[in-house]
């Protein structure tokens, strides 16, 4: 194992230096409000298991793999086929369920979890209805697989909490175990050097 300095982001970079935009995808659930026009919003819809998605007047779009501003782009798009003059459409998340990752360990409802975009540690972490009593929170281990490097960094919650060091981003498939001994003995030739109420330990596994 190697320590780095940072845990990669599973996600491609464009050339501003910002992520990608959040995709949408199968079972995940939106809001939609066209503005001076109630009898085109909708305050709930689903997408369904082939992408697509049902909004009165608009009628039916393939929203799978559109990002919120490309959809709204494209009710914009067909309100106006419809005869509406400049119509402002507003587009909100209300849940994820096409991405989600694991939480495990001492939480009081371990399992996979929807993410929504921007997602840290400590709000995955509370969609398993935080951590149990008696919770090691100084074992909070992620895994991560970028590009089929298999990487892990290790937290210590109250650390975070204190300020000491940020809430790190979380993202689709990562595995978060809370009060895990046997991923801390892991880290354990690197603890004796690196402190970790100061900051995360981070690893890259050899291929």
């Amino acid at each position: 194992m190697t320590v780095i300095d940072s845990l990669p982001e599973p996600v491609a970079r464009l050339e501003s230096g910002q992520s990608t935009p959040f995709k949408l995808g199968a079972d995940d659930v939106v809001a939609v409000r066209v503005f001076g026009s109630p009898d085109a919003s909708i305050e709930s819809v689903r997408i369904d298991k082939s992408g697509r998605l049902s909004v009165p007047v608009a009628g039916v779009i393939n929203a799978g793999g559109l990002s919120i501003e490309e959809l709204e782009a494209q009710i914009v798009a067909r309100l106006r086929a419809n005869y509406f003059r400049n119509p402002q459409v507003s587009v909100s998340l209300l849940e994820v369920e096409s991405a989600k990752l694991t939480v495990d360990g001492q939480v009081g409802k371990p399992g996979l979890h929807p993410v929504v975009p921007n997602m840290t540690l400590i709000q995955a972490i509370a969609t398993a209805e935080g951590t149990t009593e008696n919770a090691r929170l100084s074992e909070v281990v992620i895994f991560r697989t970028v590009n089929d490097q298999k990487y892990a960094a290790l937290y210590d919650l109250q650390a975070i909490r204190r300020g000491n060091y940020a809430d790190p981003a979380v993202f689709a498939n990562d595995k978060i175990v809370v009060g895990d001994s046997s991923a801390r003995r892991l880290f354990r030739d690197f603890i004796q050097i690196i402190p970790l109420l100061t900051t995360p330990i981070i690893v890259a596994f050899q291929k």
